[in-house]
């Protein structure tokens, strides 16, 4: 018999069963009845502490002091109750045994010993938060929750699960129980876990791959464990006692308010590093940009610092940039870092025993705001070494065990600076870190100089693991003779292709204006040009959340394009960001009467950006160049519809601190280094709706125009061995086409069990359920659910697939007739997509789910003349039914409206969801609803009632539903005035007296923001209890009641 698509519950059995026999947890039990369930279990907590030793009144104070720590309410978030129990985790708790005492450690974790400590797991364990929440499976450490797992049955993607934990840390929810939490997973038996630590949005959620071989000789499951599926895997390598704790200890931080956990290749590069510290062998470890290298860094020199005796970390970098940076990350694991100032001061500060931690600068310049080049990155070498050597005392000797780290090691200068530095620091340990490859030239010597590879985790790893996004390489010929009208036209036309009439004509309007503007055709104005076609028609652009950045070749040159760009419609939106100073020295003796140099002309655009950003004189403004490229930096980050555009030269480009972009367009002649760093600033996972990162090559840097077969390790990247750059840039067309035909397949194969003749009725019992015919399955309404959120994010893929290749079909390789097809096929999609968004009462809901839809949509697939979604875009249906006696039912698509049974079991679905999700409120009330909906169900399926007079007692339900104050039939006392009394009148036994009194007490005891804070909460509870005396009420009940009252909140 199959297994597939088995119940939760049966997955559920089987992994406690796992962790029972095969990881050696103790099975606690099932919670789901038990009261008072907490992530601090007490009694499990001190039986653990007294076997220590540890005395009744240390305990007492230690858990008074873990209480306060998890405690959340009065402005405390859970990111900051979270730290401060970690810091407990990881430090102990610091207590004195009474007055007058010593302060003691008491650990309350065995970090050193992880089988001293008592591992056990508890399933399906009840929350008491704002609503009740059951995790699946919670890992308990010595009584303190540090670990759970949320489990799908097979057939439902991890997502769910991972969306599940997100519900659960809300403040409507269960946060509360998340303060203690450091892993939070979820998992399937097919897709296996994936796991995050709290606030981790889905996109971050992580996936471990366990290394073997030399790098990892005894990897987990360990020999004698027994695994069925992925799941079983999963859970045997992140849960084993020793990994959990290790995880734990060696690889959390707080980082700028992010709380953060290791990948995989951070996690096995540090136990790499770990192996060549005990033997002090140099080496580098080589992570690809955007993998995590400056948290391996901090990671590994806190590991150095805690296992090596006497030791001192010296980490060198080139940015000032990435110093501070480096300097606030350390902070997030509680360890401060000395900036040394100069030559001199490094010198003195090795020659002391402290502090342990710190950094060195090599000052890099350009000449007058230009790129950094090969002979600026020697001289300031050259400079740093003199500086370092020139203060070298006679009895110079480092002081303690040190290890160097130093900063993209795979510049040619760094190996002179290793040399150097290792004859001044002998006994050092030093290790190079990268984020690009090694070049051809230099690897020999690097490998030479450094020692050989710690670890590598390259660029099509990262990608295959989600880490980093796939870049689409296009190279654009710009046609500098695009002087003739026609030409004109027929560019705009090829560009425009795959538009809807409509769309076509307003954007040929914005482009008369702006072809005005950009008269001379100049090759310059031609990129112009392209850049805002793009801005206009590529889907990841024109939502206003993509941004882009434009690389040049110089300050001029983007001085010129800063002008250009000025006089459309991204003025205001875009921004010049180089090292250039517009300060009078920059153009002494530039006057000459014949019109502005390119000095002159540089130093009056950058005054009048600045003047017009800050809307100061351009005096003041001048002095303001740092302030500015904060400025814009942060808006391009933060509000990209805002700072749409960033013109750079060499600033911005490399660096973990450098802004991410969605496009960059080069316009400038790079390689190897350079260019590998540049395009990294487009792989970053920084939006929900970001697929991929594009490059568009105006340069044609790879010579790939003029060849059928592109080969992008060559040419700009032959410094390079290929395999080092293999899969880093994958061509765009070519890649858009497998991803159009795999969103295609895929919504096909999603509809595909679809009963004949697939007509509204069908897609909407297949996605939402048959109304009125009572489930056998009582997973199936959240099955349905899931079912449904897979439909629209597959419909909203695809819709992105296509509007990004839909002006360029042809020369993708479809034929006219494919195109066509496809087309329709797309717009039959969206169709359905729309029907069960509204069939199932999901539509207002998921409006936020995509935010630029509706424009592409409107620009490429629907006809100009198609049917407008009306009022219920907004509304929803049930308010449609309500409102305006149901006129507004005629607009509904015609799918819908032309079908009487597939329109009542849309109005049914949506009139149910209201009851479910309105439940808490009043649950007597709704339980009647509910009855009631029912019955007229019933009536119309044995068709008891004509299809008019069912829809006149659905409006009449719906109103109830909607409007319950209103409700004629119920009656109320006078003193029962709100929605908040009456819900305590029907559900503690209709006594007018008692309503009053809980009401009452309520309003005068309730503070600001008591909802989630427990001491507010315990508050009112104890005022209800007072009033309440002599009254048969569960208090529990009633301050669930109270909790989903809006009116008390």
């Amino acid at each position: 018999m199959s297994n597939v698509g088995q119940l939760e519950r049966k997955t559920q059995n089987r992994v406690v069963k796992f962790f029972k026999e095969q990881l050696d947890y103790d099975y606690l039990g099932n919670w789901e009845y038990r009261e008072g369930n907490s992530n601090i279990e007490k009694d499990l907590l001190t039986k653990w502490l007294k076997g220590r030793g540890i005395s009744d009144a240390l305990i007492t104070r230690t858990l008074r002091q873990l209480d306060t720590a998890a405690a959340l309410g009065e402005g405390k978030k859970l990111f900051d109750a979270n730290k401060d129990v970690y810091r407990l985790l990881r430090y102990g708790v610091k207590e004195k045994e009474g007055a007058g005492e010593q302060n003691q450690t008491v650990w309350l974790i065995d970090w050193k010993k992880p089988e001293a400590n008592d591992f056990a797991i508890a399933e399906e364990v009840t929350v008491k938060g704002e609503l009740k929440k059951r995790p699946d499976i919670v890992i308990y450490v010595n009584g303190i929750a540090l670990g759970v797992i949320e489990l799908k049955r097979s057939s439902v993607s991890v997502s769910e699960g991972i969306r599940q934990n997100l519900d659960n840390q809300k403040k409507a929810f269960i946060r509360n129980f998340f303060t203690t939490m450091q892993l939070v997973m979820a998992g399937n038996d097919t897709q296996g876990v994936r796991y995050g630590t709290i606030e981790t949005s889905e996109k971050y959620y992580l996936e471990w791959k366990e290394y073997s071989g030399k790098e990892n000789p005894n990897p987990l499951p360990a020999k004698g464990i027994t695994t069925e599926n992925l799941l079983d895997i999963h859970i045997a390598q992140l849960c084993d006692k020793k990994r959990f704790m290790q995880l734990i200890h060696d690889f959390i931080v707080f980082d700028a308010g992010v709380k953060k956990t290791c990948r995989h290749n951070q996690y096995f590069g540090i136990q790499a590093a770990q192996k060549h510290v005990q033997m002090h062998d140099d080496g580098i470890i080589w992570h690809t940009q955007g993998s995590g290298k400056s948290l391996t860094m901090v990671w590994l020199a806190k590991w150095i610092r805690e296992n090596v005796t006497d030791s001192r970390v010296l980490i060198v970098t080139d940015r000032t940039e990435l110093d501070e940076q480096i300097e606030k990350v350390f902070s997030g694991v509680d360890e401060e870092i000395y900036r040394t100032k100069s030559g001199r001061d490094l010198v003195a500060t090795l020659n002391q025993p402290n502090p342990w931690l710190f950094c060195s600068l090599v000052h890099k310049f350009g000449r007058n705001g230009e790129a950094v080049t090969e002979e600026d990155d020697d001289e300031a070498t050259k400079d740093y070494l003199e500086a370092l050597t020139k203060n070298l005392p006679s009895d110079f000797a480092a002081k303690g065990n040190l290890f160097v780290f130093v900063d993209e090691c795979h510049r040619t200068q760094s190996g002179k600076l290793h040399e150097a530095m290792k004859a001044i620091l002998p006994e050092a340990m030093f290790i190079g870190f990268t984020g690009t490859p090694l070049m051809k030239k230099d690897k020999k010597k690097s490998l030479e100089v450094f020692g050989p590879y710690i670890h590598t985790y390259k660029f099509d790893e990262a990608v295959s693991d989600g880490v980093v996004l796939d870049l689409r390489y296009e190279a654009r010929d710009i046609d500098q003779h695009l002087t003739s009208e026609k030409k004109v036209d027929q560019w705009f036309e090829a560009k425009t292709k795959g538009l809807s009439n409509l769309a076509k004509m307003q954007l040929k309007q914005k482009w008369g204006t702006m072809q005005k503007v950009l008269s001379s055709k100049s090759r310059l104005e031609q990129i112009v040009s392209d850049i805002l076609m793009d801005m206009e028609i590529k889907p990841a652009l024109m939502s206003g959340r993509g941004n882009a950045m434009l690389v040049c070749a110089s300050v001029h040159q983007a001085c010129v394009i800063y002008d250009l760009f000025s006089k459309t419609d991204l003025a205001g939106k875009c921004a010049v960001v180089t090292s250039y100073q517009p300060v009078a020295g920059a153009i002494k003796g530039e006057e000459s009467g014949e019109g502005l140099t390119e000095k002159l002309f540089k130093y009056d655009t950058y005054r009048k950006m600045l003047a017009e950003y800050f809307e100061q004189s351009e005096e003041e403004a001048a002095k303001r160049v740092e302030e500015f490229e904060k400025a814009v930096k942060k808006r391009f980050i933060e509000e990209p519809g805002q700072m749409r555009l960033l013109i750079v030269v060499d600033k911005l480009l490399t660096g973990f601190d450098a802004p991410s972009a969605t496009y960059l367009y080069i316009d400038k002649k790079m390689a190897d280094h350079n260019l590998f760093q540049a395009i990294c600033r487009v792989n970053r996972l920084d939006g929900e709706d970001k697929d991929y990162g594009y490059i568009i090559d105006y340069k044609d840097l790879f010579r790939s125009l003029d060849k059928a077969i592109k080969d992008y390790t060559a040419e700009a990247f032959d410094g390079y061995d290929a395999d080092d750059v293999k899969g880093l840039l994958k061509d765009r067309l070519q890649e858009s086409r497998a991803d159009l035909d795999n969103a295609l397949e895929a919504v096909r194969a999603l509809c595909e069990p679809v009963k004949a003749p697939r007509d509204t009725k069908d897609f909407i019992h297949y996605f939402c359920g048959e109304s009125g015919v009572e489930s056998k399955d009582e997973n199936e309404r959240t099955e349905k659910e899931a079912l449904r959120l897979t439909l629209y994010q597959s419909v909203a893929k695809l819709i992105r697939a296509y509007t990004n290749l839909a002006n360029e079909m042809e020369q993708a390789g479809y034929t006219f007739e494919e195109a066509e097809n496809i087309k329709k096929e797309v717009a039959y999609f969206e169709k359905v997509r729309d029907e069960v968004k509204l069939a199932s009462g999901d539509l207002l809901e998921m409006k936020r789910f995509e935010p630029a839809m509706r424009h592409l949509l409107d620009m490429y697939i629907r006809a100009d003349d198609s049917e407008l979604l009306m009022d219920f875009e907004e509304l929803g249906l049930i308010d449609l039914v309500v409102n305006n006696n149901g006129k507004g039912l005629e607009d509904l698509p015609e799918g819908l409206r032309d079908n009487e049974d597939a329109m009542a079991e849309a109005i049914e679905n949506n009139v149910r969801k209201t009851i479910v999700d309105e439940n808490p409120v009043n649950p007597k009330y709704f339980d009647s609803m509910a009855t009631l909906l029912d019955e007229i169900i019933n009536q119309r399926r044995e068709q008891a009632i004509s299809y008019q007079e069912y829809l006149e007692q659905i409006r009449a339900l719906a109103k109830k539903v909607v409007n319950p104050t209103e409700n004629s039939n119920q009656s109320y006392p006078t003193s029962v005035d709100t929605p908040a009394k009456q819900a305590i009148y029907d559900n503690f036994g209709n006594d007018e007296v008692l309503t009053t009194k809980i009401d009452t007490a309520v309003r005068y005891t309730k503070k600001a923001d008591w909802l989630g804070d427990r001491f507010k909460e315990r508050e009112i509870a104890n005022a209800v209890r007072e009033e309440a005396a002599g009254y048969e009420v569960n208090i529990v009940d009633v301050m669930e009641l109270i909790k989903a009252q809006k009116e008390y909140h």
